[in-house]
């Protein structure tokens, strides 16, 4: 099961009216903003803004077929962190709906179950070191469903970041009958599969390479087509390995889970070592199912011009890699291309693919990025906006089968 964002189809080349886009900051709000074009300029625009998934918004979640936003809190400074839903209206603004309670740090949510039928959002939970789910009650409201506390002796060699289980993200495999988490305390993705009242059952993990630190992951069907019986892959970066590595899947019979064999592995410089200090964040598989974009954070390894039009210096920039896909798993190495600032935390790309939003943490920027659907290289930017606080997480409100986005 895919997540279905609204539709608002962008030409090739050019937009036919302004397209909405979601931001989350750490400075506690939730903007809508408004990417339009006249005449081959393009402009970023705020148009609305919400404090009420503050103090600390992580992550958002788009239920785009009953326009609705989760918002993720992920409380740095609190006990616990939040959980907030607001409806979208048409115009792009939010309307509030709930906000509750959660175990501490959530940094990224999904929804499963029936699209039809019952359905909950889960969370993974950073400091928590917890993944917990949410029953969806229609209408933005939710309940609590189910709280997984993992074990504290389940960590990794590296001291400072992996003294605790340390979940990052909660994705769908293809087929949308199991959730994945990487953790990356543990040096897991773990696995799990749910019954007909949400509830999750841990199984059989992927166990990662001591020190890998498993953030983020992404599937691929080569084939473009979704089943247990069909040709599947996962990738998953790996924030302290600074790696991405690619597995075999297999769905095991019955329901029993799924298995993984290793049939890449790489810097996300490709066949290039990482700099020191390289830490990966997002990964996702282009709308067109060819290419692997990755995001590489405390690298700026390139030297850009300053988006901002009053100011001509140059600023160092982090970087976004660009992996071709191959049928049979392995990757091959096509671009480093400038983030045109520093932290890209998160990225999503328009329906279309000629487009890539990216969440530019330390720089407080959101900018849009050309890309070439063709041949897969990101260019240079086409509008950009300065948001007040660290950015999150930044997704395209319309139709389009990513799966999940940001962290």
């Amino acid at each position: 099961m895919k997540l279905l964002l609204l539709t608002c189809l962008l030409g090739a080349a050019s937009l036919s009216s302004a397209t909405t886009l979601f931001v989350a900051s750490y400075a506690g709000t939730v903007a809508s903003l408004s990417l339009t074009e006249n005449g081959g300029s393009y402009s970023l625009n705020q148009t609305f803004v919400s404090n009420d998934c503050a103090p600390n918004p992580s992550w958002l979640t788009l239920d785009a077929n009953r326009g609705l936003l989760f918002c993720l809190n992920e409380g740095l400074e609190t006990v616990n962190g939040s959980l907030s839903s607001f409806k979208v209206n048409r115009d792009g603004s939010l309307v509030h709906v709930q906000n509750t309670t959660t175990i501490s740090g959530p940094v990224s949510g999904v929804i499963y179950g029936a699209p039809a039928g019952g359905r909950a959002i889960a969370l993974a939970h950073y400091t928590g070191s917890a993944l917990s789910s949410w029953h969806l009650n229609g209408g933005g409201n939710f309940s609590s469903n189910q709280n997984i506390v993992f074990a504290l002796k389940q960590t990794g060699p590296v001291a400072d970041r992996q003294e605790a289980p340390h979940e990052h993200e909660a994705i769908l495999d293809p087929t949308g009958r199991y959730l994945l988490v990487p953790d990356l305390g543990a040096d897991l993705v773990r696995v799990f599969s749910y019954d007909d009242a949400l509830m999750l059952q841990e199984l059989n993990p992927l166990q990662a390479e001591p020190g890998d630190g498993p953030r983020h992951a992404a599937f691929y069907n080569p084939y473009g087509v979704a089943c247990e019986g069909c040709t599947t892959f996962l990738y998953v970066v790996n924030e302290l390995g600074s790696t991405v590595k690619g597995y075999a899947v297999t769905y095991e019979a019955n329901g029993g889970g799924l298995s993984f064999e290793q049939v890449y592995n790489s810097s996300t410089y490709g066949y290039l070592s990482t700099p020191e200090g390289n830490a990966p964040s997002e990964i996702q598989v282009s709308p067109d199912n060819r290419f692997l974009i990755v995001g590489n954070r405390n690298d700026s390894s390139v030297t850009v011009p300053n988006l901002d039009p009053t100011n001509s210096t140059q600023i160092q920039s982090d970087t976004i890699s660009t992996f071709a896909l191959n049928q049979d798993g392995s990757l091959n190495f096509v671009q480093l291309a400038p983030a045109y600032g520093s932290f890209p935390r998160q990225f999503s790309t328009n329906a279309v693919g000629n487009l890539l939003a990216v969440g530019l943490q330390q720089s407080s920027e959101v900018v849009i990025l050309r890309r070439d659907i063709t041949t897969g290289l990101i260019g240079q930017p086409i509008a950009s906006i300065s948001i007040e606080g660290q950015i999150t997480c930044v997704l395209f409100n319309e139709e389009h089968a990513l799966g999940t986005l940001g962290g």
